[in-house]
């Protein structure tokens, strides 16, 4: 590691048999002929060649860094050469596995335990693989990734790559393109809840590829009453999905990732709070039951792009699965797109493989392991980097398409300009489509010289886009969310969604009727402990947009709601879909105490004294069904009959919080919600109270 080497050559080999024993290791042994011969410190780490060191030490997990922290041309050499993480293990000794769940069934924290217990890194903080600022704000995995880490027994040395991905729907096409690059699976249900919506979409998505699995009951330690339910309903679930006589032949292990033990029975255990295990059951069960790659080592190089990221220094790097042959920095490849046209060919710059979280520089890559690929700066997802001799692209698994479609435009409102630092078209423009090359679930057109339509796979993943641009300085204006329908056979199809209710019993009569107003049928009603049900609706996606802030009002934050797509079908005909009118400023300015009291009766408001409104900004919604315009500006004039001191005091009922999710499904489709990055305003599209009032004389004779 760079932590040896940097020691053996800045602090002598004395040292460095120090930190050999603080790794407990005994290769101490490998230094004793090169002390006799009182070589220097440089010398000797040059001479030290990497079969002088067991390979305990060269396989050690440590805290490691990147090959930057190497400090001295010596210790480089060491490094490099060392095989530490990447190279030389045979195709047999590695594995390739993805961690996939429904959203918070602790995917995230049990890959913290694996990391943890493998020694591969020092684990400081909780979900260490959720590294991303909304990742971390909102307790959710958005991105898939990767990590490396080493585990030995019985005289052997795995590698394993572990892939994290995410629980939620709307970032299903994360997991889609990363179960290309694993041979197997783990899947994590949780013991009270069981099989949830997106645990049968990605269960789903791995089986159709033919990958095996492991089931992991997760958060035994709260809970055993259900196991036995589970279990059945795991099983169920595998064989409605069309799971083979092999992957039928799953695993079942008992886990809690808090508590960082896995156990492969547990009839026995009564009190889960005294179980003192680990995670070896889990390690044994992926190297013994997940294949390693299915890969030809003498074939030409190939390699699918699955992942792009950004490097400071070296700019796009490509991340994906070594599918045959070997690659070596400095090699020269090409890139084809999936229709066989080469997009570039380059030499490789660097070449990286994970060890733990951290990117370490490896000098080649072979067949089997996931690898980062620097020097294709215009190569892009769903690539083949292959030896400059293949012709033949590596077939791509297509992802499900979207179903949702918002339009982006530039902020015109008379506050444009004053919070953010890109405002253009262009800016906007280029943001975009960079994000669209990414994340392959997600499309983008442009439709004029000022708007673009975004397309995604819910309201979730676009609300997420939305506030990374605003975190990032961007001013745009959104329009609401609209379904996107497809024309087969001269019908029109709609998508169609499986929703999942997890409420207290008081609140299902109401879930219902909102539910089958929208055109939901409901297939399933099944009773929970601690007086809750769960219930779940086919509903079209169009029918649920704007029902997740209702059906958070009427559980009062106490019911759980999850969806995921299932099919395009006939259109259901009209929701009737009711919505209050909106509260209008009529005036620019500043907002005061005086203008809110008198207008707080009309409705419920958005602003608060002493904020900027301008003219067509909605400030409120009104308690009718009609928009009302309103000064939310004026100021009490002070008289001779009374002085300034005499103002009386004005209580205002606190503004109803307007965040990012709450405003896209509120809007109607003469409104947009305006984005700063310091500032949520929703607004009429026309701000011109004239022209509205023509524009609605105009749709209703249409």
């Amino acid at each position: 590691p760079p932590s040896f080497c940097n020691t053996m050559v800045g602090a002598g080999l004395s040292a460095a048999r120090l930190l050999l024993q603080r790794l407990q290791t005994t290769a101490a042994g490998a230094l004793q002929p090169l002390q006799k011969r009182s070589m220097s410190a440089a010398a000797a780490c040059a001479r030290l060649q990497p079969q002088q060191l067991p390979p305990l030490l060269l396989r050690a997990a440590t805290t490691t860094a990147t090959t930057s922290a190497l400090t001295h041309p010596a210790a480089r050499r060491l490094y490099a050469t060392s095989g530490v993480v990447g190279t030389g293990y045979p195709v047999e000794d590695i594995r390739n596995v993805a961690i996939i769940a429904h959203v918070d069934h602790g995917k995230t924290t049990m890959v913290d335990q694996l990391l943890q217990q493998s020694g591969t890194m020092e684990v400081t903080a909780e979900r260490v693989m959720d590294s991303n600022t909304l990742e971390k704000e909102r307790g959710i995995t958005i991105f898939s990734k990767c990590c490396g880490l080493l585990y030995s027994a019985n005289n052997r040395t795995v590698r394993i790559n572990l892939v994290d991905t995410p629980g939620h729907a709307d970032f299903g096409g994360e997991v889609e393109r990363v179960l290309s690059m694993v041979d197997g699976v783990v899947l994590l249900v949780d013991a009270r809840e069981g099989p949830m919506a997106q645990t049968k979409y990605v269960l789903q998505k791995a089986l159709s590829r033919g990958l095996k699995a492991i089931l992991v009951i997760n958060k035994v330690d709260r809970g055993m009453d259900r196991l036995d339910d589970v279990e059945m309903e795991v099983l169920d679930l595998f064989s409605n999905l069309g799971a083979n006589e092999s992957q039928l032949n799953y695993p079942t292990l008992y886990a809690s990732a808090k508590g960082g033990w896995a156990l492969t029975s547990i009839k026995d255990v009564k009190d889960t709070s005294n179980i003192k295990g680990s995670m070896t059951p889990l390690f044994d069960a992926i190297v013994s039951y997940i294949p390693p790659p299915k890969v030809d080592r003498d074939s030409p190089f190939r390699m699918l792009v699955t992942q792009l990221e950004a490097n400071s220094f070296l700019g796009k790097c490509l991340i994906g699965r070594v599918v045959s042959g070997r690659v070596n920095t400095g090699d020269t490849i090409k890139a084809l797109t999936l229709s066989g046209e080469k997009r570039v060919e380059a030499r490789v710059l660097k070449l990286f493989a994970r060890q733990g979280m951290e990117q370490v520089i490896i000098p080649s890559a072979e067949a089997g392991d996931i690898i980062t690929l620097a020097g294709l700066p215009s190569s892009t997802v769903n690539d083949t980097l292959c030896h400059p001799d293949v012709t033949e692209p590596i077939k791509a698994a297509p992802i499900d398409p979207p179903t949702i479609a918002i339009t982006i435009s530039v902020n015109s409102s008379p506050l444009a300009g004053r919070e953010g630092t890109f405002l253009t078209s262009n800016q906007i423009a280029d943001r975009l489509f960079t994000e669209a090359e990414s994340n392959v679930s997600i499309q983008v057109d442009r439709l004029s010289a000022d708007s673009m339509e975004v397309r995604g796979r819910g309201e979730l993943q676009l609300c997420i886009l939305l506030e990374s641009m605003r975190r990032e300085g961007y001013e745009v204006s959104v329009s609401p969310p609209r379904v996107l329908f497809q024309e087969v056979d001269g019908k029109q199809l709609e998508p169609m969604e499986e929703v999942t209710l997890d409420l207290n019993m008081e609140h299902t009569g109401n879930a219902i009727e909102k539910l089958t107003k929208r055109k939901g049928d409901m297939m399933k009603f099944d009773e929970l402990p601690d007086k809750r049900a769960r219930l779940v609706f086919t509903i079209p996606t169009r029918g649920l947009i704007g029902f997740h802030r209702e059906f958070k009002h009427d559980t009062r934050g106490t019911g759980i709601l999850q969806q995921r797509f299932v099919e395009y079908s006939e259109h259901r005909g009209p929701i009737e879909t009711t919505r209050k009118g909106s509260l209008i400023s009529m005036a620019t300015g500043d907002c005061t105490s005086y203008a809110l009291e008198l207008i707080e009766p009309r409705g419920r408001l958005f602003i608060a004294p002493g904020m900027k409104v301008y003219s067509g900004m909605v400030v409120g919604e009104h308690s009718r069904e009609e928009d009302l315009e309103v000064n939310p500006v004026k100021a009490k004039h002070l008289t001779n009959m009374r002085a300034a001191g005499k103002e009386e005091f004005v209580r205002l009922v606190p503004p109803l919080l307007v965040t990012l999710e709450s405003a896209l499904s509120y809007i109607q489709d003469d409104e947009l919600v305006e984005i700063t990055s310091g500032s949520l305003r929703l607004r009429k599209k026309e701000l011109d109270p004239s022209k509205r009032k023509v524009l609605a004389r105009t749709q209703k004779k249409a």
